[in-house]
């Protein structure tokens, strides 16, 4: 799903590989980098809600402590938003793919979606009522698998209107996903993911735009009330969400590179299992821990670090010896219905 680029490919009937196995194609890396950031954001959002197990998720409390506000200004409907434009760029980017290699590419992308909505059910009626899997399977088949049959401009368009929508008229969250979803294939589907990170300048510049538009909604969103409350939170999550991911491509540049690389860019690969795993993690964690509304702010921050310090070592680790996470392991065998090779060959 995060793959890009054709190169030599087998024909497929049905959607099924005739091959051994469908040939891999060239990762971009800075899509994994961006993955894996946005899974520490998501994860340090919604740690204390994963412990609460439930409890009253949709509520937007505001904070009671300097420390709670820059957390909630840092995180807060900063990262889902990352994470759902990326999604839409890997179903585009799968799209590409199985379109090479299928005689049927949407029964590849049908799969993968009911793949995608077994297991979000699973971890929904599981382990955590907030489980966003299922949403983005829906929407999927919903939104992303008809606009396949689409225009990329028209795709551009309909992403431009349902943001607007949401964040004029629904106050964001989970409305949002549509339009984020339209978003990443659009920006796929144009090329300007294929070219991430070529033009620094151009990055440079819609990052500044995004950062000084982001401040006064930011300042718009502490300090409002009501229907103001309800547009700025979601268009400065928005904003923010743009000037984290171009700084981010920007030091990618630089030589920061391999640092952050070798940071973020294992649990972005085995995104899918940290982000399940996760919620077992914390669950683990919390019990011993305490109430988690009573969690002061280290104590989120602290829980969301251990977390994503032993998924980072577990990530490493089975990566040295195979091609994928687990879970994305069972996840491809389903979309292209072939067992593939997990073991890297020694």
């Amino acid at each position: 799903m995060s793959r890009h680029g054709v190169g030599d490919v087998d024909t497929i009937d049905g959607g099924r590989p005739r091959s051994a196995e469908p040939r891999a194609r060239k990762r971009i890396v800075a899509l994994d980098v961006l993955r894996g950031f946005a899974l520490c954001g998501i994860l340090l959002a919604n740690v204390q809600p994963i412990a609460h197990r439930g409890g009253d998720l949709g509520t937007a409390r505001r904070p009671e402590t300097t420390a709670a506000t820059v957390l909630h200004l840092l995180v807060d409907q900063r990262f889902f938003p990352i994470f759902s434009v990326l999604f839409g760029v890997g179903f585009a980017l799968l799209l590409e793919s199985a379109q090479a290699r299928a005689r049927q590419p949407r029964v590849v992308l049908l799969r993968r979606m009911l793949a995608l909505l077994a297991v979000g059910l699973l971890h929904f009626l599981l382990l955590w009522k907030g489980d966003i899997l299922t949403v983005y399977a829906a929407l999927g088949l919903l939104v992303l698998l008809p606009s396949t049959w689409l225009p990329r401009r028209v795709v551009a368009v309909a992403a431009g209107v349902l943001i607007v929508v949401s964040v004029a008229l629904l106050g964001g969250w989970y409305s949002l996903v549509p339009g984020l979803f339209l978003l990443g294939s659009a920006l796929t589907r144009y090329g300007v993911v294929a070219r991430l990170g070529s033009r620094p300048r151009t990055t440079a510049l819609v990052g500044l735009i995004f950062a000084l538009a982001a401040v006064p909604v930011t300042v718009l969103q502490l300090r409002a009330d009501g229907g103001a409350a309800r547009v700025a939170y979601p268009a400065a999550g928005l904003l923010t969400a743009g000037a984290y991911v171009c700084g981010l491509v920007l030091l990618l540049g630089t030589r920061l590179a391999g640092p952050l690389t070798a940071v973020f860019r294992p649990l972005g690969r085995m995104a899918l299992t940290n982000y399940l795993t996760a919620t077992v993690l914390v669950l683990a964690i919390s019990g011993a821990v305490g109430e988690p509304d009573r969690w002061p702010v280290g104590g989120v921050v602290a829980v969301a670090a251990t977390v994503l310090c032993v998924q980072w070592g577990w990530s490493v680790v089975w990566l040295r010896r195979c091609r994928q996470g687990p879970v994305e392991w069972l996840w491809r065998w389903v979309t292209w219905w072939q067992r593939p090779p997990l073991r890297r060959p020694r």
